[in-house]
């Protein structure tokens, strides 16, 4: 069971970092940025979104324990 938990919750904040990253990136094209910064600002906001998972995860499990 806890397996199964862990690997959701992995895919959950996947696919919520890849959103991110994706509207990130379109917003950027939408304001007239060209390819390679409207990439460089998904990649920021994607790993934006896996930093603040791994933080947030870090303070539970001190909390937790």
């Amino acid at each position: 069971m806890s397996v199964a938990v862990v690997l959701l919750t992995t895919a959950l904040v996947t696919v919520v970092a890849v959103l991110a990253g994706a509207g990130a990136g379109k917003l950027a094209r939408m304001d007239g940025a060209t390819y390679p910064t409207a990439l460089t600002r998904a990649a920021t906001a994607f790993a934006a979104v896996i930093t603040l998972a791994a933080a947030l995860t870090t303070a539970l499990t001190a909390l937790l324990a």
